[in-house]
């Protein structure tokens, strides 16, 4: 029944974005990817063959100017699982509105924290099995969500996402994420990237994150610290209590270099008391929207008798 919601909620959308151009006040954009790859998948010495999407998505989005100084905006976008064999393909993702202005932007709703999204550009497997997320925390996606970003002051920029506790995910507790950044991410506008973040009571942790990203005789390198520590757990009678944990540090290091229309890509991350990986890659740009990829991932847990290993081919193509 969600499915078949979805499906109609999407195809209206692309109805109403075909006609945007007769009612330009208030446009709609309609966007996404299909990243699918051909993966040999070696786990725990199980192998598998697999055709798996990787994070495909489609979203509308869209503003509306409703003075000249304030605008309000909205994305409504879902996961598409190319690969789910029951066909429930559709994932909830960043699903919220807002207002901004001079003052910044607010907005209310499903939405990744300000500590995922201070992480920029510094993961290069991001949605492949070397995503940072596979040995780091804090990489969340929360339903009952209110963030605020302030403008831009000299490349500056702060943010705060308060997470509310009646999202199941909360364990019954308020939480915030908080970040502060300076620079472009993709490296455009500034030579620069750098962020610190920090998480309180999100999700049951609490995270610190600093992570920074520069280019150097043309080579883009990255590199991210973290720290984390368990605080709430849940028992076997669904009640939450406080986990008195130990913390855990991590580091991980990226660079990438671009050699006409290939770019060459590697990684490697660790996090105490839980493993390391490594990948290695390349893509190959067909065109602005459409490239071709390769990668490998070995990691390797704590306690665990072999590494896991995984080899991808695959297309990603934006629209």
């Amino acid at each position: 029944m969600m499915n078949a919601f979805c499906k109609t909620l999407l195809a209206s959308a692309l109805a109403t974005a075909t006609l945007a151009s007769a009612h330009a006040a208030d446009p709609l954009t309609v966007y996404g990817k299909l990243n699918v790859t051909a993966q040999s998948n070696d786990v725990q010495g199980d192998s598998e063959t697999t055709i798996q999407s990787n994070s495909s998505r489609l979203g509308v989005k869209g503003a509306f100017e409703l003075s000249s100084s304030l605008e309000a905006f909205y994305t409504i976008e879902y996961e598409v699982d190319t690969g789910d064999a029951a066909k429930e393909n559709f994932k909830a993702r960043n699903q919220f509105v807002g207002l901004r202005g001079n003052f910044g932007a607010v907005s209310v709703g499903r939405n990744d924290t300000m500590l995922k999204k201070s992480q920029g550009k510094v993961d290069q497997f991001n949605d492949l099995s070397g995503d940072l997320k596979n040995l780091f925390k804090g990489e969340n996606r929360l339903a009952q969500t209110a963030t605020y970003v302030t403008p831009s002051m000299s490349g500056f920029q702060l943010g705060v996402t308060y997470a509310a506790s009646g999202d199941s995910d909360q364990l019954e507790q308020d939480g915030y994420s908080l970040a502060a950044m300076y620079g472009d991410s993709g490296l455009k506008s500034s030579p620069i990237y750098a962020a610190i973040a920090y998480d309180s009571d999100v999700k049951g942790y609490q995270v610190a994150r600093a992570t920074v990203q520069g280019k150097i005789a043309g080579v883009q390198l990255g590199a991210m610290y973290q720290q984390e520590e368990k605080v709430y757990d849940v028992d076997d009678n669904d009640t939450v209590n406080p986990f008195d944990g130990d913390s855990y540090s991590g580091y991980l290091v990226s660079a990438a270099y671009t050699i006409d229309s290939v770019v060459l890509k590697a990684q490697f991350q660790d996090m105490e008391d839980k493993g390391d990986s490594w990948s290695v890659g390349a893509d190959y740009k067909l065109g602005k929207p459409t490239k071709l990829f390769a990668f490998y991932t070995a990691t390797s847990y704590e306690g665990a008798a072999k590494d896991d290993n995984f080899i991808g081919l695959g297309i990603d193509h934006k629209f």
